[in-house]
């Protein structure tokens, strides 16, 4: 990876958690705690994993415009709901 791209990279990423700064603050809560999970159990697959989180930005925003609330959108295991993003992302 050059050094352009670690940039690019790190800007993307400031963009991402600003987006997630927007987010009310249960969904905030959430998404933390997805992220934790994502970059311990993720970790062998560190590409699908931050395409998982930038899904998860995606469907928090759009749950969060419409008034539901951050479980309904994740299910009672967001370890489950975290597991079968990155499922869906490494394919």
């Amino acid at each position: 990876m050059d050094f352009r791209n670690m940039i690019e990279e790190k800007r993307e990423w400031r963009v991402l958690q600003a987006r997630v700064k927007a987010l009310p603050r249960d969904y905030q809560i959430v998404y933390k705690e997805l992220q934790k999970y994502l970059f311990k159990v993720g970790a062998e697959n560190m590409d699908a994993s931050m395409e998982a989180l930038y899904s998860i930005v995606d469907l928090f925003e759009e749950g969060a415009t419409t008034g539901k609330p951050v479980l309904e959108i994740t299910g009672p295991n967001p370890a489950t709901f975290a597991d079968a993003l990155i499922e869906s992302a490494g394919q």
